[in-house]
């Protein structure tokens, strides 16, 4: 008697060599996924919060990338003659109390928080992955050590922390970069771990290690691929929170140090002499809140489409 038998003999639809029904075929597969890739991007095209924070996500990178284009004049020039100026078709956001025009240092200042959140955003993820993965598939020992180490970092304020490093090393822009990094892995490495817990004990996860497969290739091949979509997602809701800590501690003179422009320096700059020349807190404060809106909006459309169960709990 044969050993392969039919669907009808058995109930069970025919597997062919890859492990799938035999009446699948790669071109139906192939138009599965460009079918849910469509359906997906017009979820994306018709949700108006998407689309609000892609064109104001948008106009950041390219008012920060293009900051030596767009700004009229050279962020540090001095117009002491025109200090304090109101807006006018020559200073379209006005002067600070050195003459310098607004508009240029708020671009200029744009190009700060994107380097901040570029960087500071990548390399916690990455580092925070890595560990995470390590926590959710290394022994038990080793889960809770880094747990503990994670609760550490968590448990120091972002100012206090701040204020005890600037205290030794003095405000500068690799000061905000470090704490920036510090405080956000662990947030990425806990999404990490309970996503590799979860696919620690699933069937294809046993499969691989029963055939010998190191914890290494594990880990990048098949891990890390199920693991780094939520991450991407938290990645874009994470950004106007860097943002704003840089923001803040540039405020409180923590951050960048003058006359390098900055979005907090602008605002501190601003808050001296708010009663003279309220237009430098205004314009200051509206990039830092668009840029806000935008990533959390984008950020909020694309948890919808890749997490609907996030979504629905809402």
């Amino acid at each position: 008697m044969s050993e392969n038998r039919s669907e009808s003999e058995t109930g069970i639809p025919a597997v062919d060599a890859t492990g799938l029904p035999d009446h699948v075929t790669e071109a139906e597969i192939r138009e599965s996924a460009a079918r849910e890739r469509r359906e997906k991007l017009h979820m994306f095209l018709t949700n108006w919060q998407g689309l609000t924070g892609l064109i104001l996500v948008t106009l950041f990178f390219a008012s920060a990338i293009f900051a030596p284009w767009l700004a009229p004049y050279d962020p540090n020039a001095l117009d002491v003659p025109a200090r304090l100026s109101g807006p006018t078709l020559e200073h379209l956001a006005g002067t600070d109390q050195l003459g310098r025009d607004t508009l240029s240092r708020i671009l200029y200042g744009g190009r700060v928080a994107l380097y901040i959140a570029a960087i500071g955003v990548s390399v916690s993820l990455v580092i925070g992955l890595i560990l995470g993965m390590i926590a959710g598939f290394g022994p038990r020992w080793l889960d809770n050590l880094l747990l503990l180490a994670f609760d550490t970092v968590r448990s120091f304020p972002t100012i206090v922390l701040a204020l005890a490093t600037v205290a030794l090393t003095g405000p500068s822009l690799g000061v905000v970069l470090a704490i920036v990094i510090i405080t956000s892995i662990p947030q990425y490495a806990r999404v990490a771990r309970t996503a590799t817990l979860t696919l620690r004990n699933t069937d294809f996860i046993l499969a691989e290690r029963s055939l010998g497969a190191s914890m290494t290739r594990t880990l990048l091949h098949h891990v890390m691929p199920n693991v780094v979509g939520p991450l991407l997602i938290l990645a874009a809701m994470e950004v106007p929170v860097v943002v704003t800590v840089e923001a803040g501690l540039s405020f409180l003179g923590l951050g960048v140090t003058p006359p390098t422009a900055s979005w907090g320096t602008i605002l501190n700059e601003g808050y001296l002499v708010i009663r003279d020349a309220p237009w430098m807190v205004i314009a200051g404060g509206i990039p830092l809140i668009l840029t806000t809106l935008g990533f959390t909006f984008l950020g909020e459309a694309l948890r919808d489409i890749f997490d609907p169960r996030m979504g629905k709990g809402r």
